[in-house]
Protein backbone atom coordinates (compact mmCIF):
# COMPACT_ATOMS: atom_id res chain seq x y z
CA UNK A 1 0.00 0.00 0.00
CA UNK A 2 2.82 2.41 0.94
CA UNK A 3 4.54 1.67 -2.38
CA UNK A 4 1.31 2.41 -4.27
CA UNK A 5 0.81 5.66 -2.36
CA UNK A 6 4.41 6.69 -3.03
CA UNK A 7 4.04 5.92 -6.73
CA UNK A 8 0.81 7.94 -6.86
CA UNK A 9 2.52 10.94 -5.24
CA UNK A 10 5.44 10.65 -7.64
CA UNK A 11 3.13 10.39 -10.65
CA UNK A 12 1.23 13.46 -9.49
CA UNK A 13 4.43 15.43 -8.90
CA UNK A 14 6.15 14.44 -12.12
CA UNK A 15 3.08 14.59 -14.35
CA UNK A 16 3.07 18.38 -13.98
CA UNK A 17 6.62 18.74 -15.28
CA UNK A 18 7.24 21.44 -17.81
CA UNK A 19 9.96 23.79 -18.95
CA UNK A 20 10.16 26.41 -16.23
CA UNK A 21 9.02 29.90 -17.29
CA UNK A 22 11.74 32.54 -17.40
CA UNK A 23 10.63 35.20 -14.95
CA UNK A 24 12.43 37.88 -12.95
CA UNK A 25 11.42 36.06 -9.76
CA UNK A 26 13.22 32.86 -10.77
CA UNK A 27 16.76 32.25 -9.53
CA UNK A 28 18.89 29.91 -11.62
CA UNK A 29 21.69 28.15 -9.79
CA UNK A 30 23.83 25.02 -9.81
CA UNK A 31 22.53 23.67 -6.52
CA UNK A 32 19.94 24.24 -3.83
CA UNK A 33 20.49 22.87 -0.34
CA UNK A 34 17.48 22.39 1.93
CA UNK A 35 18.68 22.81 5.50
CA UNK A 36 21.27 25.09 7.09
CA UNK A 37 22.37 22.78 9.88
CA UNK A 38 25.96 21.49 10.18
CA UNK A 39 25.56 18.93 7.40
CA UNK A 40 23.89 21.44 5.08
CA UNK A 41 26.69 23.93 5.70
CA UNK A 42 29.38 21.33 5.07
CA UNK A 43 27.51 20.30 1.93
CA UNK A 44 27.97 23.84 0.60
CA UNK A 45 31.71 23.52 1.27
CA UNK A 46 32.02 20.18 -0.52
CA UNK A 47 29.98 21.43 -3.47
CA UNK A 48 32.26 24.45 -3.60
CA UNK A 49 35.30 22.19 -3.91
CA UNK A 50 33.58 20.76 -7.00
CA UNK A 51 33.12 24.30 -8.36
CA UNK A 52 29.38 24.18 -7.68
CA UNK A 53 27.68 27.26 -6.28
CA UNK A 54 24.67 26.87 -4.02
CA UNK A 55 21.70 28.53 -2.36
CA UNK A 56 20.69 27.33 1.13
CA UNK A 57 17.09 27.41 2.37
CA UNK A 58 16.01 26.90 5.98
CA UNK A 59 12.77 27.28 7.90
CA UNK A 60 14.54 28.84 10.88
CA UNK A 61 15.47 32.55 10.93
CA UNK A 62 19.13 31.65 11.55
CA UNK A 63 21.66 29.01 10.50
CA UNK A 64 22.58 26.04 12.65
CA UNK A 65 19.46 23.89 12.60
CA UNK A 66 19.09 21.30 15.35
CA UNK A 67 22.68 21.92 16.44
CA UNK A 68 21.83 25.46 17.56
CA UNK A 69 18.21 24.90 18.55
CA UNK A 70 18.76 21.89 20.80
CA UNK A 71 22.35 22.03 22.03
CA UNK A 72 23.82 25.41 21.19
CA UNK A 73 25.83 25.58 24.41
CA UNK A 74 26.25 21.87 25.12
CA UNK A 75 29.59 20.18 24.45
CA UNK A 76 30.18 17.95 21.41
CA UNK A 77 33.10 15.54 21.67
CA UNK A 78 33.05 13.50 18.45
CA UNK A 79 33.92 15.99 15.70
CA UNK A 80 37.22 14.82 14.12
CA UNK A 81 40.18 16.98 15.12
CA UNK A 82 38.14 19.05 17.60
CA UNK A 83 38.36 17.58 21.11
CA UNK A 84 35.35 19.57 22.33
CA UNK A 85 33.13 22.38 21.03
CA UNK A 86 29.58 23.58 21.53
CA UNK A 87 26.94 23.39 18.85
CA UNK A 88 27.14 27.14 18.41
CA UNK A 89 30.94 27.02 18.03
CA UNK A 90 30.75 24.23 15.46
CA UNK A 91 28.25 26.17 13.35
CA UNK A 92 30.42 29.30 13.56
CA UNK A 93 33.46 27.34 12.33
CA UNK A 94 31.46 25.85 9.46
CA UNK A 95 30.24 29.31 8.45
CA UNK A 96 33.84 30.50 8.34
CA UNK A 97 34.86 27.46 6.30
CA UNK A 98 32.28 28.04 3.56
CA UNK A 99 33.05 31.75 3.10
CA UNK A 100 35.23 31.20 -0.03
CA UNK A 101 32.18 29.81 -1.83
CA UNK A 102 29.73 32.48 -0.64
CA UNK A 103 26.50 30.46 -0.63
CA UNK A 104 23.34 32.55 -0.56
CA UNK A 105 21.07 31.97 2.43
CA UNK A 106 17.28 32.13 2.33
CA UNK A 107 16.12 31.83 5.93
CA UNK A 108 12.77 31.84 7.69
CA UNK A 109 11.06 30.05 4.82
CA UNK A 110 10.11 26.50 4.00
CA UNK A 111 10.47 24.60 0.73
CA UNK A 112 6.89 23.87 -0.30
CA UNK A 113 7.27 22.31 -3.75
CA UNK A 114 9.89 20.31 -5.62
CA UNK A 115 9.30 19.27 -9.24
CA UNK A 116 11.72 17.66 -11.70
CA UNK A 117 11.23 19.32 -15.09
CA UNK A 118 11.22 17.79 -18.56
CA UNK A 119 14.72 19.12 -19.26
CA UNK A 120 16.17 17.43 -16.16
CA UNK A 121 16.37 20.63 -14.10
CA UNK A 122 14.62 20.89 -10.74
CA UNK A 123 12.07 23.53 -9.76
CA UNK A 124 12.01 24.53 -6.09
CA UNK A 125 9.44 26.88 -4.55
CA UNK A 126 9.31 28.25 -1.01
CA UNK A 127 6.75 29.65 1.41
CA UNK A 128 8.25 33.12 0.78
CA UNK A 129 7.23 32.90 -2.90
CA UNK A 130 10.79 32.37 -4.07
CA UNK A 131 11.42 30.18 -7.08
CA UNK A 132 14.67 28.39 -7.92
CA UNK A 133 15.70 26.36 -10.94
CA UNK A 134 18.70 24.17 -10.14
CA UNK A 135 20.69 21.32 -11.61
CA UNK A 136 20.88 19.43 -8.31
CA UNK A 137 18.96 19.54 -5.06
CA UNK A 138 20.46 18.30 -1.80
CA UNK A 139 18.06 17.70 1.08
CA UNK A 140 19.86 18.13 4.40
CA UNK A 141 16.73 18.78 6.41
CA UNK A 142 17.70 16.79 9.50
CA UNK A 143 14.61 15.52 11.26
CA UNK A 144 12.44 18.07 9.45
CA UNK A 145 11.67 21.77 9.51
CA UNK A 146 11.61 23.27 13.00
CA UNK A 147 8.32 24.96 13.77
CA UNK A 148 7.22 26.86 16.85
CA UNK A 149 5.26 24.92 19.46
CA UNK A 150 1.83 26.48 19.61
CA UNK A 151 0.24 27.98 22.70
CA UNK A 152 -2.51 25.53 23.63
CA UNK A 153 -4.79 27.50 25.93
CA UNK A 154 -8.36 28.67 25.49
CA UNK A 155 -8.63 31.54 23.03
CA UNK A 156 -5.12 31.25 21.53
CA UNK A 157 -5.96 29.67 18.18
CA UNK A 158 -8.45 32.39 17.22
CA UNK A 159 -5.92 35.16 17.92
CA UNK A 160 -2.91 33.63 16.17
CA UNK A 161 -1.27 36.08 13.77
CA UNK A 162 -3.13 39.11 15.15
CA UNK A 163 -2.53 39.03 18.91
CA UNK A 164 -0.58 35.79 19.40
CA UNK A 165 2.86 35.62 17.82
CA UNK A 166 5.71 33.08 17.75
CA UNK A 167 8.47 35.42 16.56
CA UNK A 168 9.31 38.93 17.60
CA UNK A 169 9.38 40.45 14.10
CA UNK A 170 9.06 44.23 13.95
CA UNK A 171 9.07 45.29 17.61
CA UNK A 172 7.73 48.76 16.73
CA UNK A 173 4.27 47.30 16.14
CA UNK A 174 3.87 46.82 19.92
CA UNK A 175 4.47 50.49 20.78
CA UNK A 176 2.19 51.77 23.54
CA UNK A 177 0.60 48.36 24.20
CA UNK A 178 0.82 45.69 26.90
CA UNK A 179 2.90 42.69 25.83
CA UNK A 180 3.29 39.35 27.62
CA UNK A 181 6.29 37.22 26.63
CA UNK A 182 5.96 33.53 27.47
CA UNK A 183 8.92 31.19 27.94
CA UNK A 184 11.98 30.37 29.99
CA UNK A 185 14.64 29.99 27.31
CA UNK A 186 17.12 32.54 25.98
CA UNK A 187 14.84 33.46 23.07
CA UNK A 188 12.07 34.61 25.44
CA UNK A 189 14.44 36.53 27.70
CA UNK A 190 16.13 38.24 24.75
CA UNK A 191 12.81 39.21 23.17
CA UNK A 192 11.49 40.69 26.42
CA UNK A 193 14.67 42.72 26.91
CA UNK A 194 14.64 43.97 23.32
CA UNK A 195 11.09 45.24 23.77
CA UNK A 196 12.07 47.24 26.85
CA UNK A 197 14.87 48.94 24.92
CA UNK A 198 12.79 50.00 21.92
CA UNK A 199 12.60 53.75 21.19
CA UNK A 200 8.86 53.34 20.83
CA UNK A 201 8.49 50.83 23.62
CA UNK A 202 5.35 48.95 24.68
CA UNK A 203 3.38 50.40 27.60
CA UNK A 204 4.36 47.32 29.62
CA UNK A 205 6.41 44.18 29.04
CA UNK A 206 5.85 41.09 31.18
CA UNK A 207 8.06 38.01 31.05
CA UNK A 208 6.04 34.98 32.19
CA UNK A 209 7.33 31.50 33.01
CA UNK A 210 5.99 28.64 35.08
CA UNK A 211 8.88 28.91 37.54
CA UNK A 212 11.57 31.40 38.40
CA UNK A 213 14.28 29.47 36.58
CA UNK A 214 15.51 30.63 33.16
CA UNK A 215 17.94 29.01 30.74
CA UNK A 216 20.22 31.58 29.12
CA UNK A 217 23.77 32.90 29.24
CA UNK A 218 24.71 34.61 32.53
CA UNK A 219 25.06 38.03 30.88
CA UNK A 220 21.54 37.81 29.47
CA UNK A 221 20.10 36.62 32.78
CA UNK A 222 21.77 39.48 34.65
CA UNK A 223 20.38 42.00 32.16
CA UNK A 224 16.93 40.51 32.71
CA UNK A 225 17.22 40.74 36.49
CA UNK A 226 18.46 44.34 36.22
CA UNK A 227 15.50 45.26 34.00
CA UNK A 228 13.09 43.75 36.54
CA UNK A 229 14.79 45.59 39.40
CA UNK A 230 14.53 48.91 37.54
CA UNK A 231 10.85 48.39 36.70
CA UNK A 232 11.38 48.30 32.92
CA UNK A 233 10.39 44.62 32.84
CA UNK A 234 7.75 42.83 34.90
CA UNK A 235 8.25 39.20 35.93
CA UNK A 236 5.25 36.92 36.35
CA UNK A 237 5.69 33.37 37.61
CA UNK A 238 2.77 31.17 36.66
CA UNK A 239 1.00 29.31 33.87
CA UNK A 240 -1.29 30.96 31.30
CA UNK A 241 -4.68 29.24 31.36
CA UNK A 242 -6.69 31.36 28.91
CA UNK A 243 -6.52 34.40 26.68
CA UNK A 244 -9.37 36.81 27.32
CA UNK A 245 -10.70 38.76 24.36
CA UNK A 246 -13.72 40.71 23.21
CA UNK A 247 -14.66 40.75 19.52
CA UNK A 248 -11.30 39.08 18.72
CA UNK A 249 -9.41 41.85 20.55
CA UNK A 250 -7.13 40.50 23.27
CA UNK A 251 -7.27 42.39 26.56
CA UNK A 252 -5.78 40.03 29.19
CA UNK A 253 -3.99 36.76 29.94
CA UNK A 254 -5.49 34.61 32.66
CA UNK A 255 -2.73 33.15 34.86
CA UNK A 256 -2.59 30.36 37.45
CA UNK A 257 0.04 31.34 40.03
CA UNK A 258 2.15 28.89 42.07
CA UNK A 259 0.19 29.73 45.26
CA UNK A 260 -3.10 28.61 43.67
CA UNK A 261 -4.54 31.99 42.69
CA UNK A 262 -6.01 32.94 39.33
CA UNK A 263 -5.15 36.45 38.18
CA UNK A 264 -5.38 38.48 34.99
CA UNK A 265 -2.49 40.26 33.31
CA UNK A 266 -3.38 43.08 30.86
CA UNK A 267 -2.18 42.23 27.35
CA UNK A 268 -2.96 43.21 23.80
CA UNK A 269 -0.24 40.90 22.44
CA UNK A 270 1.32 37.61 23.50
CA UNK A 271 4.73 36.47 22.28
CA UNK A 272 5.09 32.73 22.88
CA UNK A 273 8.59 31.19 22.88
CA UNK A 274 7.70 27.65 23.88
CA UNK A 275 10.39 25.83 21.97
CA UNK A 276 10.50 24.27 18.53
CA UNK A 277 9.48 20.87 17.24
CA UNK A 278 10.58 19.26 13.95
CA UNK A 279 7.96 18.37 11.37
CA UNK A 280 8.68 16.54 8.15
CA UNK A 281 6.34 18.87 6.31
CA UNK A 282 5.96 18.93 2.50
CA UNK A 283 8.86 16.50 1.87
CA UNK A 284 6.35 13.65 1.85
CA UNK A 285 4.69 15.19 -1.22
CA UNK A 286 7.79 15.42 -3.40
CA UNK A 287 7.46 11.94 -4.89
CA UNK A 288 10.62 10.54 -3.28
CA UNK A 289 10.97 7.00 -1.97
CA UNK A 290 10.66 6.95 1.83
CA UNK A 291 10.87 4.49 4.69
CA UNK A 292 9.66 5.44 8.16
CA UNK A 293 9.61 9.13 7.28
CA UNK A 294 13.17 9.08 5.94
CA UNK A 295 14.44 9.34 2.36
CA UNK A 296 15.88 6.18 0.81
CA UNK A 297 19.31 6.72 -0.78
CA UNK A 298 22.08 4.72 -2.38
CA UNK A 299 25.38 4.93 -0.55
CA UNK A 300 27.54 5.54 -3.62
CA UNK A 301 26.41 9.16 -4.02
CA UNK A 302 23.52 9.43 -1.52
CA UNK A 303 21.16 10.07 -4.40
CA UNK A 304 17.44 9.48 -3.94
CA UNK A 305 15.39 7.59 -6.52
CA UNK A 306 14.74 10.85 -8.43
CA UNK A 307 17.72 11.90 -10.62
CA UNK A 308 19.41 15.07 -9.43
CA UNK A 309 18.03 14.92 -5.89
CA UNK A 310 20.31 13.85 -3.02
CA UNK A 311 19.67 13.43 0.70
CA UNK A 312 22.29 13.68 3.45
CA UNK A 313 22.24 13.69 7.25
CA UNK A 314 19.41 12.60 9.53
CA UNK A 315 16.78 12.88 6.79
CA UNK A 316 18.05 9.80 4.91
CA UNK A 317 18.08 6.07 5.59
CA UNK A 318 20.15 3.12 4.38
CA UNK A 319 21.49 -0.14 5.75
CA UNK A 320 23.80 0.65 8.66
CA UNK A 321 22.69 4.30 8.96
CA UNK A 322 24.01 6.15 12.01
CA UNK A 323 22.59 9.56 12.92
CA UNK A 324 25.86 11.33 13.71
CA UNK A 325 27.17 14.68 12.48
CA UNK A 326 30.43 13.13 11.30
CA UNK A 327 28.48 10.55 9.25
CA UNK A 328 26.55 13.40 7.66
CA UNK A 329 29.85 15.04 6.69
CA UNK A 330 30.90 11.81 4.94
CA UNK A 331 27.57 11.65 3.11
CA UNK A 332 27.86 15.28 2.01
CA UNK A 333 31.30 14.58 0.53
CA UNK A 334 30.08 11.69 -1.63
CA UNK A 335 26.93 13.61 -2.59
CA UNK A 336 29.14 16.43 -3.90
CA UNK A 337 30.94 14.02 -6.21
CA UNK A 338 27.57 12.73 -7.42
CA UNK A 339 26.39 16.29 -7.99
CA UNK A 340 29.55 17.15 -9.94
CA UNK A 341 28.76 14.48 -12.51
CA UNK A 342 25.43 16.23 -13.17
CA UNK A 343 26.54 19.88 -12.99
CA UNK A 344 29.75 19.33 -14.99
CA UNK A 345 28.88 16.35 -17.24
CA UNK A 346 31.74 16.98 -19.70
CA UNK A 347 34.35 17.21 -16.96
CA UNK A 348 36.08 14.20 -15.46
CA UNK A 349 35.57 14.28 -11.71
CA UNK A 350 38.95 13.71 -10.12
CA UNK A 351 39.84 13.06 -6.51
CA UNK A 352 41.99 15.99 -5.43
CA UNK A 353 43.55 16.91 -2.11
CA UNK A 354 43.34 20.36 -0.56
CA UNK A 355 46.95 20.01 0.61
CA UNK A 356 48.37 19.83 -2.92
CA UNK A 357 45.77 20.71 -5.57
CA UNK A 358 46.35 24.10 -7.19
CA UNK A 359 42.79 23.94 -8.56
CA UNK A 360 41.31 23.51 -5.08
CA UNK A 361 43.58 26.29 -3.83
CA UNK A 362 42.18 28.53 -6.55
CA UNK A 363 38.60 27.69 -5.56
CA UNK A 364 39.44 28.31 -1.90
CA UNK A 365 41.08 31.63 -2.75
CA UNK A 366 44.44 30.63 -1.27
CA UNK A 367 46.49 30.28 -4.46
Amino acid sequence: MERQNRQARRTQALSTTHTAPMTAATTHTDAVIVGAGPVGLFQAFQLGLQDIRSHIIDALPHVGGQCVELYADKPIYDIPGIPVCTGRELVAQLQTQIQPFAPTFHLNQEVTEVVRLDDGLISVRTSAQQHFICKVLVIAAGVGAFQARKLSVEGAAELEGTHVHYRLGDAARFAGQDVVVLGGEASAVAAALKLTLETKAPRSVTLMHRRDVFTAEPVLLQAMRDAVASGRLQLQIGQPTALLSTSNQLHAVQVATPDGQTIERPAQHVLAFLGLSPKLGPITNWGLAMERKQLVVNTETFATDVPGIFAVGDINTYLGKKKLILCGFHEATLAAFGAAAIVHPARKTLLQYTTTSTELHRLLGIA
